[in-house]
């Protein structure tokens, strides 16, 4: 794939740089999401203390510190490159994990591979995860994982985006038979994520034939690449599906909150605002949870430092919320009581969720 840059390559920069100014020029801040429907039920006596709370988690077979990460951005121009340089100094100074963007352009002009290379570099003892899409070769995908010296590979669907995106692809056959082809090629664990439109369980159920080690259900409430695409659009002419898919909360519900969760680990990401929204995730079964577009705002609008102070009050945050709900790990949060109510409710009920049983979880 290492050809020379061309037309195609110089056109994928620019969409890099052009899908960062709208990303912050759509971000809303306290939006509100369908995590306003996920509450818990106080119970006055917690009984531990923050001392005794780990907020640790085990995510493809290593052991994080905090239970969230800086999920899957940007890479590959001048402008993103700074971007990952300074996410990943934040990521290393709060020791959080750190995943990059898509590494396709790097992939087809290889003299863009320092916009990526840079996040190693910034953060030598991260975990880190790289990025391709199912319609890289196995070859690529190997590239990808060594051009960051990555822990692990997310690969991320995107089909939902593709289809806006003017000069996106109109073919997503034989994805599953992809993906498993990576899995068997690449060395490290592979993760699979949408982009911010949900996965429903019968897709992880799909996904876990194929092979790969867990799975970030990257549900709708944060950056919608719908709208970001639309914007890029002549006519504008598909407005009427931004806010497509299931939300983040939604694909918790549905995949791990009932008799027989899916048999993979899960990572939750997509309108992830706060210290809340990560707790609220791990209690509906999530083992990590992502940010994006909040860390790319503090980042931008506050700069470097900024986010540095806000990864370790996140840190201090989640300890917080969890030995105010009594539990002295993240596994613990899964036996707490949880209210579901709205439309979240609502369409969790129709997909046959139990939520009296989540408002009871610690009676058992």
């Amino acid at each position: 794939m290492n050809r020379p840059a061309g037309p195609a390559e110089s056109e994928r920069a620019s969409r890099k740089d052009e899908h960062l100014e709208l990303a912050m020029r759509l971000h809303g801040t306290d939006r509100p999401n369908a995590f306003d429907d996920v509450a818990f039920v106080h119970h006055a006596l917690p009984g531990t203390s923050t001392e005794a709370v780990d907020t640790g988690t085990t995510v493809c077979g290593a052991r994080w510190p905090v239970p969230f990460y800086i999920n899957a951005m940007t890479g590959g121009t001048r402008a993103t490159a700074a971007v990952n340089a300074d996410l990943a100094g934040a990521a290393a100074d709060a020791g959080v994990a750190i995943a990059c963007g898509s590494q396709h352009i790097a992939l087809r002009d290889p003299e863009r591979a320092e916009g990526f290379r840079v996040i190693r570099r910034e953060a030598p003892n991260a975990f880190v995860l790289a990025n391709v899409g199912p319609t890289v070769s196995p070859q690529e995908a190997l590239q990808a994982v060594e051009m960051l010296e990555a822990n692990a590979l997310q690969i991320h669907l995107n089909a939902a985006q593709e289809l806006v995106m003017p000069e996106g692809d109109r073919d997503f056959t034989g994805w599953s038979e992809a993906i498993a082809g990576i899995v068997a090629a690449v060395p490290v664990p592979v993760v699979v994520k949408e982009v911010g439109f949900g996965l429903s369980r019968r897709t992880i159920e799909a996904l876990a034939r194929t092979g790969v080690a867990a799975v970030d259900v990257a549900g709708a409430g944060g950056t919608d690449f719908i709208a970001i695409e639309n914007e890029r659009r002549p006519q504008r002419d598909l407005s009427y599906l931004v806010g497509w898919g299931q939300s983040t909360a939604l694909c918790l519900l549905e995949s791990l909150s009932g008799s027989e969760p899916v048999s993979l680990p899960v990572l939750a990401s997509g309108g992830v605002r706060n210290p809340l929204d990560v707790v609220r995730s791990l209690a509906l079964g999530a083992c990590a949870v992502g940010a994006s577009g909040h860390v790319l705002h503090i980042l931008v609008k506050e700069g470097p430092e900024a986010l540095r102070q806000e990864l370790r009050t996140w840190s201090e945050h989640v300890r917080i919320l969890m030995t105010l709900l009594g539990a002295a790990d993240v596994s613990q949060l899964r036996r707490t009581d949880v209210l579901v109510t709205g439309s979240t409710a609502e369409r969790a009920r129709l997909l046959g969720v139990d939520l009296t049983g989540l408002a009871h979880r610690s009676d058992t």
